[in-house]
C-alpha cells in the first residue's frame, strides 16, 4: 500500500510524479493489459505497474525501479515477446512472468491468432523465451498462435505468484 489507507490502492500519477517516486515495494510487476492490472492478486512487497505495451520510456526514468525485482507478464506472443526484449534495454535484469511453454500449453483451448505477428531476432530474451519466441514465429506450434494473457485462469496466476523466491 502506497497510502495508509487499508485498502485496494488504484493510483493514477504522472510520469515526472512516478519517476521521482521510491516506494517500498521490492518487487515491481508490469502488465501489458489493464485487466490484468486491475485483477492481479495481491502480492505482499509488491508493486503492479500497467505498462500499456511497448515504450518504456517513462519507467526508464524511474531510477528507483533498476533496485527492484522487475516481473514482465504480457501475452504469450510474438509482441509479447519483443516488449520484454524492449523493456530489458532499459531493465537489464528484468524476468517475464507466466511467459512460458508450460503456461500456454496449459491454455491452449484459449489461444488466439495473432494478426501481425513480430518476426525480426530479439537480443535479450533467456534461452527458454527465445526457444518459446522462436517457435511462436516460425508457426511450429500452430498459426500464428497467441494467448492473451487475461485468458489465463486466475487460478494460475495465484498459484505462480506463490511459486516466486519471498525475498528479493
Amino acid at each position: 500500500a502506497v497510502l495508509p489507507t487499508g485498502t485496494d490502492q488504484d493510483l493514477t500519477v504522472t510520469n515526472d510524479t512516478f519517476a521521482r517516486l521510491d516506494l517500498p515495494a521490492k518487487r515491481v510487476f508490469i502488465t501489458e493489459n489493464e485487466i490484468n492490472f486491475l485483477a492481479f492478486p495481491p502480492a505482499t512487497g509488491s508493486l503492479v505497474v500497467f505498462g500499456g505495451g511497448y515504450g518504456f520510456e517513462t519507467l526508464a526514468e524511474a531510477g528507483w525501479l533498476r533496485d527492484r525485482d522487475i516481473r514482465y507478464w504480457g501475452d504469450l506472443d510474438t509482441h509479447g515477446f519483443a516488449i520484454l526484449d524492449q523493456l530489458r534495454a532499459h531493465f537489464p535484469r528484468a524476468a517475464s512472468f507466466l511467459m512460458d511453454r508450460e503456461t500456454l500449453l496449459a491454455h491452449r483451448p484459449h489461444w488466439g491468432s495473432e494478426p501481425q505477428p513480430e518476426t525480426r531476432d530479439l537480443l535479450r530474451l533467456t534461452f527458454g523465451e527465445n526457444a518459446l519466441y522462436d517457435d511462436l514465429r516460425r508457426n511450429r506450434l500452430g498459426e500464428r498462435v497467441r494467448l492473451e494473457q487475461e485468458r489465463i485462469g486466475f487460478d494460475w496466476v495465484v498459484e505462480a505468484l506463490g511459486k516466486l523466491p519471498e525475498s528479493v
